[in-house]
């Protein structure tokens, strides 16, 4: 830290990405990246906006938003394009949380809601989750605070139902309620259904995870047009250009190729319920997940031994130190051959024990 770093930062701990392994040796489940490439209409779109570098980006992202609203069944003056899921969490933390209106979350959750809440001075509550690591939606009715709640939740992989989230917004009606989206494609409901009836309903979503897009950084938030509004007030007055050329153009291909995007969803399912299937005979635990990605604990091998094992074997697996979900380790669903090698290298670690 040089001397002149600002001393309201002085305390801040960033948000700490997964291993990123700078060649191919690993096989690596520690992202939830998916293990299938971009539409190749994405890698089309791309390829030609790359000609035309030398201008900006258009600030609005009109085709693309334009073609995203429609498949959503909304108004585009809904939709926000954003770098990535996470700048629009950071829109919303900006615009709508202070010391007025503090931010409520899960204790064990996506751990950027912690460091935006702390990057930007807003007070900020993390409710536990229960014993079963499921969020009790009774722990935010009526709490009259801005609310972020990832569902499904991560690391746990667990979803709310949508009447509980509905539950949530509708005892809130003051207070802003984000429902961050990044891993709803892989089983769960979206609540986007929900926002003609909620104007303090945020929904956020990802191209990073369902439709292959994690390194072109693309995301998007769904609310009321007036919540839209507010959010466009911190991008313009931040980043107006803040989705390349590239990108939006990568953003337009994938959208209109959705079925090659769903298909790989369904693979992986298909893929995490056999994975869920061989863990289990190996003496693993794991939390009822619908996402791209398994929370497990074994029986008698602590989540750091298996962490390390699995790495030295050439698999990254996501591990956490906080204690209560020190003993777990989160793994990304891959191919069926990476999977399979997880479980063969898990079979080994385990006869060692």
């Amino acid at each position: 830290m040089s001397k002149f770093f600002s001393k309201k930062h002085k305390s801040l701990v960033p948000y700490v990405p997964g291993e990123q392994p700078k060649n191919s040796e690993y096989i690596k489940l520690n992202t939830n990246e998916s293990p299938y490439p971009p539409s190749k209409k994405a890698i089309k779109r791309a390829a030609e906006a790359a000609k035309w570098l030398q201008l900006y980006s258009d600030p609005e992202c009109s085709l693309l938003t334009s073609i995203l609203a429609r498949g959503l069944k909304v108004a585009k003056e809904q939709v926000l394009m954003t770098n990535g899921s996470d700048e629009i969490l950071n829109f919303a933390f900006m615009a709508f949380c202070d010391d007025e209106h503090p931010a409520v979350f899960p204790d064990i959750s996506y751990g950027f809601y912690k460091v935006f809440a702390e990057l930007h001075n807003i007070p900020y509550t993390e409710i536990p989750l229960k014993s079963d690591f499921t969020i009790n939606p009774d722990d935010y009715i009526g709490i009259n605070k801005n609310i972020f709640i990832a569902n499904p939740n991560a690391p746990t992989g667990i979803a709310l139902s949508l009447s509980d989230i509905e539950k949530i917004a509708a005892s809130n009606p003051d207070n802003i309620v984000l429902i961050d989206e990044a891993y709803v494609d892989f089983g769960a409901e979206s609540a986007i259904k929900l926002l003609h009836k909620y104007n303090n309903l945020i929904v956020t979503q990802t191209f990073s995870k369902s439709r292959s897009m994690a390194g072109a950084r693309l995301g998007f938030g769904v609310a009321c047009e007036d919540i839209i509004n507010d959010m466009n007030t911190i991008k313009y007055s931040t980043n107006p250009y803040n989705i390349n050329s590239m990108t939006m153009a990568a953003g337009v291909g994938c959208l209109e190729d959705e079925k090659y995007n769903e298909d790989n969803c369904r693979e992986i399912q298909k893929t995490r319920k056999y994975t869920v299937k061989e863990l289990y005979k190996l003496g693993f635990t794991m939390t009822d997940s619908i996402t791209n990605f398994i929370f497990a604990k074994h029986e008698y091998i602590s989540g750091t031994e298996i962490y390390t094992a699995l790495k030295n074997r050439g698999i990254l697996v996501r591990h956490f130190d906080k204690e209560k979900i020190k003993d777990y380790n989160r793994i990304t669903i891959g191919t069926k051959k990476q999977m399979t090698a997880l479980v063969d290298a898990l079979r080994e670690i385990i006869a060692q024990y």
